[in-house]
């Protein structure tokens, strides 16, 4: 089983729903990987609103 990404939360998962925000809307069309360690101190996570620590896209399509 490939990873896929949540189109509305867009963390890279391994299974058919994603455990952080339930949605079942994925794609296994995507680019870019940013992994966040520290939610609260990364300007990164804040800027696509990230609040748990984990492998993100950074384009979904």
């Amino acid at each position: 089983m490939s990873e896929q990404v949540c189109r509305e939360c867009h963390r890279i998962i391994m299974g058919q729903t994603c455990p952080i925000c339930g949605s079942s809307n994925l794609s296994s069309d995507w680019s870019g990987m940013v992994i966040i360690i520290d939610p609260e101190r990364s300007e990164i996570a804040k800027k696509m609103d990230v609040k748990v620590a984990d492998k993100y896209a950074l384009k979904v399509r």
